[in-house]
């Protein structure tokens, strides 16, 4: 691999004379001089991600909130409140995290079902711009607080439009047997209670129906059920000043073909013009077509061990790195960082982790030996933020990639750092 090579559905990283880069640098030494686990990211392919958003609303009232939950790394958020991203939280820690990354707190909605007290005490000192409410249970609570306070709470109540969005059972959150929003049947009663407590205003609908969405007749449909809804509301004289459609689309792990942002937007907003509300106030929280595709992970190969019926290449990343696999037997693709002169064969690419369960790949064609570098791509979302100190392993290392400058965004956990907040008794 001597001339530039780019890697399917990541521009940003390629190979380039036979070495893995991202953006302008080699990975190699970064590598080296960080160590490995390392989590690297590309700050164009991020902003790449956005601009296809921004295309996709061109001329529209659209307000784009980052759902941290996918990569809440503090450096990540400054990339996007930079670019006038609000942010998408379901926790007081999230509401924190903007905050010091220099996020607006009038560009943060709070999404979540079980937001404490505290938690909302916390968001209407600080003034966002909307609460989406997944119960009558909360709005009862969150009016006694903001009342208390002598303040009137926005909200928005996520719907729950029962549609199926093809994706991992755990990663669905629109279906009647989810934990989520409030049923479709009852959405117009909770609508006319929310009105009717004096800490609120409604301001709005939402609805977020799952994760890895890769196809468009998900979104259609429940946006078809959502309008529905709206009619239905203001026609009991609730005006909605914004209409909410979640985030959740997918991104290439593996041959996969979601939409393009802006493609699918065209969609959705020709039926939007169809029905009579496309100059309604718009918002969305993607996550992980945002920074999925723009981060790998680099793990050094530590032994291959051949077995009868499998042969391991195990590798100094774990599952508490990358929890995807353990978690939702996803996908990643793991590449070289450079050619190697290794041994060609299938290997299953483990950690040092002591779970059968512990696994990045299985059934990979590799050509590696001990010392190698391997990068697991797609490693952007829900990768750190998920990341763990399960059997007390310091948490990664972060790099942001800019052109040709890498930026430490993060430094490697020590053991020290995991257990600095215990105590002897």
């Amino acid at each position: 691999m001597t001339a530039t090579t780019e890697l399917p559905g990541q521009p940003h990283i390629h190979y380039s004379v036979d070495q893995l880069h991202v953006e302008g640098l080699p990975l190699s030494p970064l590598a080296c001089e960080h160590g490995t686990p390392l989590f690297v990211y590309s700050k164009a392919a991020m902003l790449s991600a956005l601009d296809a958003y921004h295309r996709g609303f061109a001329g529209r009232q659209a307000q784009i909130c980052y759902a941290m939950k996918a990569n809440s790394s503090l450096a990540i958020l400054q990339v996007f409140a930079e670019a006038g991203c609000g942010f998408d939280i379901v926790s007081g820690g999230e509401l924190a995290r903007v905050l010091a990354a220099g996020g607006d707190p009038a560009k943060v909605i709070f999404s979540g079902v079980g937001k404490t007290r505290h938690e909302m005490k916390q968001a209407l000192q600080v003034g966002i711009a909307c609460f989406n409410v997944e119960s009558e249970a909360e709005l009862d609570v969150l009016s006694e607080v903001a009342k208390g306070m002598g303040k009137v709470a926005p909200v928005s109540l996520r719907v729950n439009p029962n549609v199926d969005p093809k994706t991992h059972p755990y990663i669905s959150t629109g279906l009647k047997g989810n934990k989520f929003g409030i049923a479709h049947e009852d959405t117009l009663r909770a609508y006319r209670h929310a009105a009717s407590l004096p800490g609120l205003k409604v301001v709005g609908i939402d609805c977020h129906i799952g994760s890895q969405i890769t196809e468009t007749t998900p979104y259609l449909d429940a946006m078809d059920r959502v309008l529905d809804l709206v009619a239905d509301i203001e026609a009991a004289g609730i005006p909605i000043h914004h209409i909410d459609f979640g985030g959740g689309l997918g991104i290439n792990y593996n041959g996969d073909t979601p939409p393009q942002a802006d493609a699918l937007w065209a969609q959705l907003l020709a039926k939007l013009d169809t029905r009579g509300y496309g100059q309604r106030q718009l918002m969305i929280e993607p996550g992980r077509s945002l920074v999925g595709n723009a981060g790998v992970c680099l793990t050094e190969v530590l032994y291959l061990k051949p077995g009868e019926q499998k042969n391991f290449c195990i590798v100094d990343a774990a599952m508490n790195d990358l929890p995807r696999p353990a978690m939702y037997q996803a996908f990643h693709q793991i590449v070289p960082v450079k050619p190697s002169a290794g041994q060609d064969a299938v290997y299953d690419v483990v950690g040092p982790v002591c779970e059968s369960g512990d696994w990045i790949g299985h059934d990979r064609q590799l050509q590696v030996k001990a010392g190698d570098v391997l990068a697991v791509l797609s490693a952007g979302a829900y990768c750190m933020s998920m990341a763990s100190n399960y059997n007390t392993r310091g948490r990664a290392a972060e790099v942001l990639v800019d052109g040709t400058q890498a930026h430490l965004i993060r430094q490697r956990e020590s053991a020290f750092d995991t257990f600095a907040l215990e105590q002897l008794v």
